[in-house]
């Protein structure tokens, strides 16, 4: 933790918005260089221009990537596109629109010239394909998410409105990295003058009483704080406010590509985590002006929840109330719908599920694995423990098969009005009910030898039969919900277990552990983790 985080940034600590998007334009990427590369995490391609890592030309062969995509899986429907306020989403948004109305994509962009949130994009192509037409849209979205202002991101969604899933991304870097090399010679642009428009934020805004009580919100006129965090939400809460009747304030509309007005982050940067009591100190400061106070990052698909009482809520520890709550509270949901989450998000979740004698439906880190059962309802929620969720409509069809922040931010007003009690609230009563979990995730060194490694672990290697004084149940390489490979490895006891999966981006691995013994437990479950994962990889 740097000793500024959760200080206001200064001057100093601001990006150079002109010299970020002079390199957009004039750093040219070599693909043999592995970090000048086109490579999609688990939400696209991001980097920064500075570093050569997201330049015009990793956008012009991406997007021409895509329209090849589709043309070979005979998509042939319009494409959605939208962007977030990061600098150097304009500049690329601006590329992707010369490329695909070169190769005659039919293109729809936002009515009213605002940002698109990653959740109001997946609502907008769900609603195209599920409207009887006879060909099928997708979509693109230029955002980092909650990454630095330095940063410029870059996602893909197929027809089924979720993020692409690793078969589409692999072969859409490979491509992309193959016109790059070639001198993008097979690339087709021209002026982005003939596209359509689409009302994401009125279509999204207007279909949002069939999936929250916005007249139960209505009514116990409680007092509501949003803030978008400069980010694609801005525009949305007001049109919320106004379409419901909600006594709700925009707490701060300001957009800034400098996101000036941020506290620091844990590490001293700028980032828009909603999830992180540094960046949204300054958040939090107005707890007590509102009844429920709410965060969304830059593309509105993570979401903070600040309570009077409780102050920002853990992510892990929402993710259970609404769980609770919605489970018992949607009436029109399939009686065998499962709940989703992420090997990573707490047992609270196991143990939720059980009480409500629910199916749990355990699947590796990544929202594209929620994608299936959110669309036939088979999966009515699902969750990530870095505040990223969705869930499906009163009647049990889907919503978006996208993580939706402002969904999950209305929720918690949701069950206050209903409810009367705060989500923190809730959260004390589950706890009283099945125990109070230490949760937590750190880091450790290990080189790229060792990540590749420990990414390819079976749980078998594994020959510890204790953790932390408790025999150990399960040692997992696959996810038990869809038998999918973690892309490292889970080990279980009555009581605790910790994961490690090795980071994308730096010469470390992530343990995240949790214990229902206490934070001593948990320290030792950390200490025996990383001595576990270290005599496998070693």
């Amino acid at each position: 933790m740097n000793e500024r985080a959760g200080t206001p940034a200064l001057e100093t600590d601001l990006i150079d918005v002109d010299a970020l998007v002079k390199a957009y334009y004039d750093l040219k990427p070599d693909v043999t260089v592995p970090e000048q590369r086109v490579a999609f995490g688990t939400s696209g391609h991001r980097g920064s221009s500075l570093n050569t890592a997201f330049n015009e030309n990793h956008i012009i062969a991406t997007t021409q990537a895509i329209v090849e995509y589709r043309t070979k899986q005979g998509i042939t429907g319009p494409l959605f596109i939208g962007t977030d306020p990061h600098a150097l989403s304009a500049p690329a948004y601006t590329t992707a629109l010369e490329v695909l109305v070169g190769n005659g994509v039919r293109v729809l962009v936002d009515q009213f010239d605002d940002y698109v949130p990653t959740p109001s994009l997946s609502h907008a192509i769900l609603a195209y394909n599920r409207a009887g037409n006879t060909d099928e849209a997708d979509g693109i979205v230029v955002t980092p998410s909650h990454n630095p202002p330095t940063d410029g991101g870059f996602k893909y969604n197929p027809p089924h409105g979720g993020p692409a899933d690793s078969d589409a991304t692999s072969w859409i870097a490979a491509r992309a990295n193959e016109l790059i090399a070639g001198g993008l010679v097979d690339v087709k642009m021209s002026e982005p003058s003939a596209v359509e428009t689409y009302d994401f934020r009125g279509a999204y805004v207007d279909d949002l009483e069939n999936i929250i009580d916005m007249a139960a919100i209505k009514a116990s006129g409680i007092r509501i704080g949003a803030d978008p965090l400069g980010g694609a939400s801005v525009g949305y809460w007001g049109a919320i406010r106004d379409r419901y009747g909600l006594n709700l304030t925009v707490t701060n509309p300001k957009v800034d590509p400098t996101w000036r007005f941020m506290t620091l982050d844990w590490d001293s940067k700028i980032r828009m985590d909603p999830s992180s009591p540094s960046a949204m100190a300054s958040v939090i400061a107005h707890k007590g002006d509102f009844d429920i106070l709410t965060g969304n990052d830059a593309d509105a698909d993570r979401h903070g929840i600040v309570t009077p009482d409780g102050g920002l809520m853990n992510p892990n520890h929402f993710l259970a109330v609404a769980i609770d709550y919605l489970y018992s509270h949607r009436e029109g949901w399939r009686a065998d719908a499962a709940i989703g989450k992420t090997l990573v998000s707490s047992t609270m979740i196991d143990r939720v599920a059980g009480f409500l004698g629910r199916d749990l439906w355990e699947v590796p880190v990544g929202f594209k694995w929620f994608v299936p059962g959110l669309i036939d309802g088979s999966v009515a929620f699902g969750g990530e423990e870095s505040a990223g969720a969705s869930f499906v409509r009163f009647d049990g069809t889907v919503w978006t098969t996208d993580k939706d922040g402002i969904l999950l931010a209305l929720l918690a007003s949701e069950i206050l009005a209903v409810t009367g009690k705060t989500p923190s609230q809730r959260y004390a009563e589950l706890v009283e009910h099945f125990g109070d979990p230490a949760y937590a995730r750190v880091d450790a060194a290990a080189t790229p030898a060792q990540k590749a490694q420990l990414g390819k672990l079976d749980g078998d290697a594994i020959t510890a039969t204790e953790l932390a004084g408790e025999k150990i149940l399960a040692k997992l390489s696959h996810a038990p919900g869809n038998g999918a490979a973690i892309g490292g490895l889970k080990v279980v006891t009555e009581n605790a277990w910790f994961a490690a999966r090795p980071s994308g981006t730096e010469d470390v691995y992530k343990i995240y552990a949790e214990s229902f013994k206490g934070p001593e437990h948990l320290r030792q479950v950390q200490l025996e983790a990383k001595a576990i994962v270290d005599a496998a990889i070693a």
